[in-house]
């Protein structure tokens, strides 16, 4: 008793959080579309759950013609079939894996001549095939069907007549669930249904307002409002009052003879193929109408869909819930967040796919296309030189491009991804968001430290940060003369860093914690600095992965950016021996101002201006 009451009082249950995301099944593997996204989680051949994520134009930004009422079912209908199979195409990539063969030659001119991949051009094909199937089963086979008994008992009417119309819909209804039965013979098919059911339960688990577990979405329903199987059999009763309709106008208002003969019944089915569109936007509207209320008065008209339901969805396995909550989720979250990167399946695959998927995807993301290259270069260990050269990337090294590609997307530098950097051609600098990643023109810094230092001179760095400009000047200098080098910062974390640094390139230098100058003691022949030189008002301006990643101490250099150099310039006499040397990296239009304010502060005798390779001056060098 207390098991049917607590059945009862589920029945009585009204949905609290309806959403938008409907899905299908795939190859051992579920589909969930949502308004922004569309998340696909396909089982391996390993038992893991791979998970492929892209973004969609959401409705409310697609073209207003393509969102009125009715049009909206046609154009949903078509977009769904398209992405449906391609979607299946990518889950047989996931769940059977794919031809080890080389590219033919036919595909990379296809590539090449057209910027279209076989696959899309089998999906295209494959499309048309399924529309053209379904045409012949559900249009011209009842048709014909129908035609033949019209020839044999010509007192069922002609093709406006209602009985004839009624005795056609009742064939294509027929045909369609004897197509379904057909399908059940086949184990992979029910396994289909089995993923089926998981992603009807699914949306219902969440629709209900319950929390996506396995043990959660198991107790629902396996039958859904906004099931594909229900808009086949609403489909297939308007397209028998539409044609009946369209059959009507012709005899009554055109005069056309619809009666005996091949050539009046392929002028019919002509005009019913024309009348499709109608049909789907008709029923598209119909099911999104039932679909808004689990009143009873509605029950009639929901349920031979149900019934039909019962077929196309079976039980779900546990596994295959799984993968129904993880597509959901992703599709869900990337409804909710605008910022939710995008997946891709890790599937052996080739370079010349691989790449350019990746490189156009930066490219939407406004990050630099050469970081495709240099993930694949540096995983693949291979020079960026060879990737012209196509080869198959296998699944775990496709694994390991896809996982640094993902969190590139993020806007993640990519260097922090690694983990470290080469600076001054051969210097491995670990790096992580402690520190600034290390500039290029920083290594212009080196090299006119370098052409000054001598034999036996007390060298201080100020703002190391990851101690890349330390540890190269310290292990360039070791090659033929000592000297001693103090490297300072305000950030122990920092300084952390640069001591491992240091200790990996074999650098000899001592690290001290300190605000510029505060905990320095002694004079130095050569002072450098990096300083923070960005305007306080441009950092949010800068591109996210500098603004939103790299540490904002590194970077504000006030105001007007300069605050650090009038810091420097106050001070800087007393820590510099007579004839020494001090030598500052600055921004673009930064390095007239940093001679005036020197100037200002102390006296020296003369102040040079270095350029780097684009022709910015990006080096004051002041001698005392």
């Amino acid at each position: 008793m207390k098991e049917r009451a607590d059945g009862e009082k589920k029945h009585r249950r009204k949905k609290t959080s309806r959403t938008y995301i409907g899905g299908q099944a795939v190859i051992q593997g579920v589909m969930m579309r949502g308004k922004s996204g569309m998340a696909t989680a396909v089982r391996d051949d390993s038992g893991t759950i791979q998970l492929e994520a892209k973004r969609i134009t959401p409705p409310e930004k697609r073209k207003k013609w393509t969102r009125l009422p009715f049009i909206r079912g046609v154009v949903n209908f078509v977009s769904s079939l398209v992405d449906g199979m391609r979607t299946l195409l990518r889950s047989s990539e996931v769940a059977i894996g794919e031809d080890d063969e080389a590219p033919t030659k036919f595909s990379k001119w296809m590539e090449e001549k057209f910027k279209v991949s076989v696959t899309d051009i089998v999906t295209g094909i494959a499309t048309v095939l399924g529309v053209v199937l379904a045409v012949g089963l559900f249009l011209f086979l009842p048709a014909i069907i129908t035609g033949a008994i019209q020839d044999a008992a010509p007192v069922i009417g002609d093709q406006g007549s209602i009985y004839y119309n009624l005795i056609e819909g009742g064939f294509r209804l027929v045909i369609f669930i004897l197509y379904i039965l057909f399908t059940l013979l086949f184990p992979s098919l029910r396994e289909t249904y089995r993923y089926h059911g998981a992603e009807h339960k699914t949306i219902n688990c969440f629709e209900y307002g319950d929390e996506l577990t396995v043990e959660n979405v198991k107790k629902h329903s396996r039958l859904h409002d906004r099931c594909g199987t229900t808009f086949i059999f609403i489909v297939l009763i308007i397209s028998i009052l539409v044609f009946a309709l369209v059959g009507w106008l012709l005899v009554g208002l055109a005069g056309m003879d619809t009666g005996i003969g091949a050539l009046n019944r392929a002028i019919m089915l002509v005009i019913r193929l024309l009348c499709l569109p109608i049909v789907a936007g008709v029923s598209y509207e119909i099911l999104k109408l039932l679909a808004r209320t689990n009143s009873p008065l509605v029950l009639p008209f929901k349920a031979p869909g149900y019934l039909l339901q019962m077929l196309t969805t079976k039980e779900p396995s546990d596994d295959m819930i799984e993968c129904a909550i993880t597509a959901f989720n992703k599709a869900y979250d990337m409804d909710m967040d605008p910022n939710s990167p995008e997946k891709t399946f890790a599937t052996e695959t080739k370079l010349s796919k691989l790449l350019p998927m990746m490189k156009k995807s930066f490219a939407q993301k406004d990050i630099d296309e050469s970081d495709a290259e240099w993930i694949v270069s540096l995983i693949l260990d291979i020079p960026r030189s060879a990737l012209g050269e196509d080869r198959v990337i296998k699944c775990s090294e496709c694994r390991k491009i896809l996982d640094v590609f993902e969190e590139r997307l993020t806007g993640r530098p990519l260097w922090y991804i690694f983990g470290e950097t080469e600076f001054y051609g051969h210097y491995t600098i670990k790096v992580d968001e402690r520190v600034l990643i290390p500039r290029p023109e920083t290594e212009l810094l080196v090299r006119q430290a370098l052409a000054t230092i001598k034999n036996g001179d007390n060298v201080l760095e100020l703002c190391t940060g990851s101690g890349a400009v330390a540890v190269a000047l310290a292990a360039e200098a070791a090659k033929d003369k000592e000297i001693t080098l103090t490297a300072t910062d305000v950030s122990e974390d920092a300084l952390e860093l640069a001591r491992e640094n240091a200790r990996i390139n074999k650098a000899n230098v001592i690290f001290l914690k300190s605000d510029l100058f505060e905990n320095v003691r002694g004079r130095f022949d050569v002072i450098i600095a990096n300083p923070p030189y960005i305007k306080s008002s441009e950092i949010d301006s800068l591109q996210r992965e500098v603004k939103d990643f790299e540490p904002r101490l590194a970077l504000d250099g006030g105001a007007d950016g300069l605050d650090f150099y009038r810091a420097i310039a106050a001070k800087a006499g007393r820590y510099l021996v007579r004839g020494g040397l001090l030598i500052l990296e600055c921004g673009e239009d930064q390095a007239q101002e940093i001679i005036r304010i020197f100037r200002a502060a102390s006296r020296f005798d003369y102040a040079m201006v270095a350029k780097d390779y684009a022709g910015i001056e990006r080096v004051v060098k002041i001698g005392f």
